[in-house]
């Protein structure tokens, strides 16, 4: 068992005892802080996205909206083009946050939908659209950490006045 007993009757633990049981203290030692940092960890999980996501499609949605109303209807186009950009810059702020590169031509920047020729009709349909997005940006907002919660309020914020200049 590796304990030896002298002659005069104590025992003492055998040199390879010893050995043995610093071995595996240094072995366990090692290999704790590998296990705490996944290193050892076999199941490797994909990174779940950033709840900002979904934010950041929707500005570019909206400023995609907003330019191509801008396109079909050019008498618009001071009003509308000045909130497409604001919508670009909550993105390209919110691509920053969230570690994401957006691409200078970007499929989710075109609108979701077709866009009513009637001038009424269009800018009805880009306040339904801005009401819908300043929705999910308050609830982001009332979600995100304290760190994030002064963009998604400036976004919420934002939507909401380009409700009011499409009027």
């Amino acid at each position: 068992m590796g304990i030896t007993t002298r002659q005069d009757g104590s025992s003492e633990l055998s040199r390879r005892a010893v050995l043995r049981a610093g071995a595996l203290l240094a072995l366990g030692g090692a290999t704790a802080p590998l296990t705490g940092c996944g290193l050892l960890d076999r199941d490797e999980q994909p990174p779940r996205p950033d709840p900002l996501a979904p934010l950041l499609e929707e500005s570019l949605r909206l400023a995609g909206g907003l330019r191509a109303a801008a396109t079909v209807h050019p008498d618009l186009a001071t009003r509308l083009l000045p909130l497409a950009e604001s919508h670009e810059a909550h993105a390209a702020e919110l691509a920053r946050l969230t570690g994401v590169t957006i691409a200078s031509a970007t499929p989710a920047a075109s609108p979701s939908g077709p866009l009513p020729a009637d001038r009424t009709a269009a800018l009805a349909a880009l306040r339904k659209s801005e009401r819908a997005g300043r929705e999910s940006a308050i609830r982001a907002c009332a979600d995100a950490p304290a760190e994030r919660a002064a963009l998604l309020g400036s976004v919420a914020a934002a939507r909401a006045t380009h409700l009011e200049a499409l009027r």
